[in-house]
């Protein structure tokens, strides 16, 4: 009931449509590298800061930018928790310019949002202290930052939310909160932990979502911050109440642990999932 009080707070919020004149109040400063590759393969990692008036504090932005890329475009997005990680462990930009190279999806753009460790769990789980301000800075902040300075789809259709652990479970809470932004979500390995099914099982009606969700049969006892969990169970559980609620959910259960290692070779078919789509 707690839970829901709070969640309640956020749920459903229409983000309103910003126009190409009307820039959010946010200081950045970054820089942009363009990386030693073939032509072909040349891409843009951009790095920006903007300031959040609901965390108080400045946030790291990672943008990936596609061979070619051009202001007068479209291009999908995929927005990332542990977005440093992404990029690092992840390998997401190599992985999507050989998915561009090999012609198996169109260009896109990615946007990893880094995170603070020491309070990561603080921000993506739903009993988190600052829960409510990243939900809200993620969505009332980054999106319309990256929508009025990068040409990016601005339709929901358009926007992938991705995420591994807590990441993912934060990923799918975003679009619980916010539906007219987000309805994609990419889950590795999702930490949806009892007080998110919870939150999960007041919905009524999730038809308008689609998720895919991967997980690994070795992770059935996980040690994290606030215990050990059997994931593959979690997800299992989650799998079953967004299916009950209309959701379009794509699951798989590979041989893998909670590790980098395990989500980066899952990322492409991911990825694959929704760019093809």
């Amino acid at each position: 009931m707690i839970m829901e009080m709070i969640f309640s707070t956020i749920h459903h919020k229409v983000f309103p449509r910003r126009n190409a004149g009307s820039a959010p109040k946010t200081n950045t400063k970054g820089d942009e590298s363009a990386m030693n590759e073939p032509v072909f393969l040349k891409r843009t990692i951009v790095k920006k800061t903007l300031w959040s008036s609901y965390l108080n504090e400045e946030r790291r932005l990672r943008i990936y930018l596609p061979p070619g890329y051009n202001e007068a475009m479209s291009y999908p997005v995929v927005y990332c928790q542990d977005g440093e990680e992404f990029f690092n462990f992840g390998r997401i930009a190599t992985i999507a310019g050989q998915l561009q190279q090999e012609n198996q999806v169109t260009p896109f753009i990615i946007v990893g949002v880094e995170v603070n460790v020491p309070v990561r769990t603080e921000e993506y789980a739903p009993f988190g202290s600052r829960f409510i301000a990243y939900l809200s800075c993620f969505a009332e902040e980054i999106i319309p930052f990256i929508e009025h300075n990068y040409a990016v789809s601005r339709v929901p259709e358009g926007r992938i939310v991705a995420g591994d652990s807590l990441g993912g479970s934060v990923s799918l809470h975003l679009a619980l909160a916010y539906p007219g932004i987000f309805t994609r979500v990419l889950s590795l390995s999702g930490a949806y932990y009892p007080q998110s099914r919870e939150l999960i099982a007041a919905e009524d009606d999730l038809s308008w979502l689609q998720i895919n969700m991967v997980v690994g049969l070795q992770e059935t006892e996980f040690q994290t911050d606030t215990g050990i969990y059997d994931f593959v169970q979690m997800n299992r559980e989650t799998k079953k109440l967004l299916e009950d609620r209309g959701a379009t959910v794509d699951y798989r259960e590979k041989d893998g642990r909670h590790l980098w290692g395990f989500w980066q070779k899952e990322l492409p078919e991911s990825l694959l999932y929704f760019l093809n789509h």
